[in-house]
């Protein structure tokens, strides 16, 4: 039998806010989440137990700010096909990223997803 592709993972959970440091301090303290990496005021990742708390500064919000789930895919452009195909739409093509290649997608039900893989 041959190797099957492994399953999509969701990669994050995108929460956009007003101030990164602030939300850092706020999930630390409240929740004792860990800051993966923090890029300035644009974006920081937190260890939520193995999947990350994305957020999300003004500047980096794709979402129009809602939170969104996020599905860390090997084809961006692949995954949004298929997307289509299933009842979904597109809402920001595919772009290139500081971190990667992301799209904001909207489910056939009207959750806003982020679609993302490597550059």
């Amino acid at each position: 039998m041959p190797d099957e592709p492994a399953p999509v993972k969701i990669g994050n959970v995108l929460h956009p806010v007003a101030d990164v440091a602030a939300a850092v301090r706020f999930y630390g303290e409240t929740f004792g989440l860990g800051a993966r990496f923090v890029d300035g005021d644009r974006y920081a990742q937190l260890d939520a137990g193995g999947t990350a708390l994305a957020l999300a500064g003004p500047e980096e919000d794709v979402t129009g700010g809602v939170a969104a789930a996020s599905f860390k895919v090997p084809d961006v452009q692949a995954a949004l096909t298929a997307l289509i195909d299933a009842g979904g739409s597109v809402l920001r093509d595919a772009e290139q990223g500081p971190h990667e290649v992301r799209a904001v997608a909207k489910d056939p039900w009207g959750n806003t997803l982020v679609v993302y893989g490597p550059r």
